[in-house]
Formats: structure tokens, sequence, C-alpha cells
């Protein structure tokens, strides 16, 4: 079973009732047990508050870069490193193939358990994993090809050696590359979108956001340390910051928003990547399409009309 949120605690005797019903057999049991589980599913998720989206975006088990490379795209292989320093499994990359259109793939990679979270650093990036980013973005450009990347970062890495390393030239010079790239791009926020961190990889012709996706300047738990240096007010913060896919698609910060399964993405891996392949084919159709002059200078005015916001 899925491990449930704190929000969801009314869903244990549900899915106990399904796995009873399954256990004992009888086809009219178990679509019955399921149903009233997804009513209650859909029922929880259609008025979930901008901190419950902040766990469902965190959920240990929500689908990460890897696993929409599994499902939605095929031929990937791995590239590695910055050809500077060293490797950071914190960005993967590479090139693949979404419904026979050769792309480069460029996401954030989180791990499933302790050791391989530390292996990925817990997806945030080291300045070498931007620049590898930016490596694979200009050999992208280089062949023609798209740009796809996947946001799922609680921030960039912020440690001393990071930033002696250059981490905030490393972000700065991956935005820029970004939006000069002369192939269309696309940006997809399938979980967290952290700060720079995540800016680096997202500047892109579309960006598109996951139905229970975050994107946000800081963490709620940074934003309440800083407001009222209290980090147990981050559900306060959340619900003031606006940091949902609907917040930021009504101020027009985001191109659309990718509906996800009854209960979250993480409960169905494989129908949440065929989303989240249907919309990036939409998007690269009609971004295909335009001359890359014109596609420059429709980046150029996508950035430069975002309005500051005021009470």
């Amino acid at each position: 079973m899925v491990s449930l949120l704190e929000f969801e605690t009314t869903l244990r005797p549900l899915e106990s009732e399904l796995e009873e019903a399954r256990r004992v057999g009888g086809n009219g049991h178990v679509d019955s047990a399921q149903e009233r589980l997804t009513d209650q599913l859909r029922r929880i998720y259609s008025d979930l508050t901008p901190w419950q989206k902040v766990q469902v975006a965190r959920h240990r088990e929500r689908p990460y870069t890897l696993d929409y490379l599994q499902w939605g795209f095929t031929d990937f292989v791995e590239l590695h490193g910055d050809r500077s320093f060293a490797e950071d499994r914190a960005i993967i990359g590479g090139p693949a193939l979404l419904n026979g259109r050769s792309v480069m793939v460029i996401g954030h990679q989180k791990g499933r358990d302790t050791r391989e979270n530390i292996s990925r650093n817990f997806g945030m990036p080291h300045p070498e994993g931007y620049r590898k980013a930016e490596r694979l973005m200009r050999q992208a450009e280089h062949f023609g090809m798209p740009v796809v990347t996947m946001v799922d970062t609680p921030g960039a890495n912020a440690g001393l050696s990071d930033e002696e390393r250059g981490q905030a030239e490393a972000i700065a010079s991956s935005i820029a590359t970004m939006l000069a790239l002369r192939v269309p791009t696309v940006a997809v926020v399938i979980g967290e979108g952290g700060s720079g961190g995540a800016l680096a990889i997202a500047v892109a012709d579309r960006i598109l956001m996951l139905e229970h996706a975050v994107f946000t300047v800081a963490s709620p738990e940074a934003a309440a340390s800083i407001l009222w240096r209290d980090a147990g007010k981050a559900s306060e913060a959340a619900n003031n910051m606006r940091i949902t896919a609907q917040d930021l698609k009504y101020f027009g910060l985001v191109d659309d928003i990718i509906p996800e399964p009854v209960g979250g993405a993480h409960r169905d891996h494989a129908a949440a990547a065929s989303s989240v392949a249907s919309a990036i084919n939409s998007c690269l159709q009609g971004l295909s399409e335009l001359p890359i002059d014109e596609l420059l200078a429709a980046r150029y005015a996508k950035y430069r009309n975002i309005a500051f916001f005021s009470e």
C-alpha cells in the first residue's frame, strides 16, 4: 500500500477493506471497495490546502525524473560529468525519444531510500550538476534537439564548498544558456520547485506543472523562519506564499497544469508519466513549427512581460 500522509488517515480503513476483499476474493467486493476508496481520495484531493500540496509534492513514493523516463520516454542514454570537476548524481540527463522525437532530457533526481538519497544529495545539485546540465543543453542545441527539463528539488546545495566552486555562477550561467538556446524548450515541475536550484533548469518556452506540484522562492519552513523565526509555522507560510500550480497559472507564471491521477502521481506512476509525456509532446509540436528567431523573440517577451505582484 502507498504510504499515507497526515491528512489521509480516513483512507486507512478503506484500504484495509480493499486488501481484505482482494484476499478473500470476489470481483464484486473488490470493485465496491475500490470505488469507495477512489471516491474518498477524490474528495480529499479536490480541496487540498497549499501546505497539503507541499506534502504531496514531497511524497517519497512520488515519481521522479527516472520514473518519467522509464514510463513516458524510450531509448534514454544517461550522460555523465560536467567536464570540469565531477559527476553530480542529483541531476541526470541525456538524449531520449518522445513519441519518436529526439529530445535532450535533464532533470533533478532524488533517492528512494537513505542510501540513494545520500548518493543523490537529496536532489540538491552541486555546481557541477548545473554545469553538466548546461553542457547537455549546448549539446542539444548543436544537434538540433529540443530540451525537456524536469524540476524537483528542495533547492541547490548551499554548502561552503559549493559556494567556493561557484554555485551562484553555475546557476546564473545555466539560466542564461537556457534562455538563449536556439531549440524549443519545455520545463515540467514534477514535485518541488525550490528557489534558484529549480529556476536554473526551468526558464523554458513552456513551463508546465503537475497538479499537486509547488514552485517557490523558498521552502515554507525557510520562509517561516525568516518571517516569524519559527519553522513550525511552515503551513501558515505555505498558505500565504502562492506556490501551488493553480496560483501560478492564475498569475501567468506557468503555462499549463497537468492533471494527476486520483490521489496524486505517487499512486499511479504509469498514468502520471503518460499525462506528462502527452503534455510535453503537445507543447513541442507547437514550438517546433516556429522559426528559430520567432521562437527566441517569443521567449524573450515571455519573461520580460512577467509583472511585479502588488497587494
